[in-house]
């Protein structure tokens, strides 16, 4: 099994990306980051993605993240992105732009592979919901270690809204909420969302995990153990390396792409 493996992570705001020692999560090189393009259009994006590669030198396979549904290679949802996006065969048009074998997945389920393998919900049993807090809400559900993919739990209505337009990482910062208003937020989306899966563990990822002692404290009424995210918003990069070290999907230069638009 290789050692090292690149992972790269499409965010709203950069696209960063890193070789990822597989053992520990830990990065074998400083990671690079590119601001996202505005708007976020495929080639544009994938661009990027060449651009990073190239940067490392990387001649191996990659993991990509995406911030939506993916199944087999196939972007099927475009929240926070272009929504060129939808129905396209992303997997196959990386790989062609990078020459490079690739395995493509859902940001938050990456986030959570990660986590469950090497972070705060290693060794834990039953069921685990590991969120991002960015941009939007992502999402990723285990049980007894398994994930359940694609789950896209941050678009649950609350109060006649997707939760993340209310506790997002984003609505927190646009909104100048205080961290006491922003944990009565959460705390109603985290109540709703456990009364749908009623996990044991819901671990805390993204940027604002860094901070988790501002807000952790003040979430109320929710019966699972909530914790802080142990990678913080490493954990897509490293998520993504280790999908593509088991390269179940990975999509090659060459095959033939189910592109509908770009």
């Amino acid at each position: 099994m290789a050692r090292k493996m690149l992972g790269i992570d499409i965010g709203g705001s950069g696209i960063k990306g890193a070789p990822v020692e597989l053992s520990d999560g830990s990065f074998a090189r400083e990671r690079f980051r590119v601001p996202t393009p505005q708007p976020s259009k495929p080639k544009a994006v994938v661009k990027v993605l060449a651009e990073i590669v190239e940067h490392f030198g990387w001649d191996g396979p990659v993991g990509v993240t995406y911030p939506g549904v993916v199944i087999d290679g196939v972007t099927l949802s475009a929240a926070n992105v272009s929504k060129r996006w939808v129905g396209l065969d992303a997997a196959s048009m990386i790989a062609d732009a990078t020459g490079r074998e690739v395995t493509l997945l859902n940001d938050a389920d990456a986030a959570g592979i990660a986590e469950m393998r090497l972070g705060a919900g290693r060794g834990h049993r039953g069921t685990v919901v590991v969120l991002t807090l960015g941009t939007g809400i992502g999402s990723a559900l285990f049980t007894d270690g398994v994930l359940v993919p694609n789950t896209e739990f941050g678009h649950l209505e609350l109060n006649g809204r997707e939760a993340e337009e209310r506790a997002s990482a984003r609505a927190r910062q646009e909104e100048g909420l205080g961290w006491t208003r922003w944990a009565k937020r959460l705390s109603e989306y985290l109540r709703h969302l456990e009364a749908l899966v009623s996990p044991s563990l819901i671990i805390l990822g993204g940027g604002v995990s860094r901070k988790s002692a501002h807000f952790l404290p003040l979430i109320e009424g929710v019966r699972a153990e909530i914790v802080p995210a142990r990678l913080v918003n490493n954990a897509g990069i490293v998520g993504a390396a280790m999908a593509a070290a088991a390269g179940h999907t990975a999509a090659r230069p060459g095959a033939d792409a189910r592109v509908r638009s770009a």
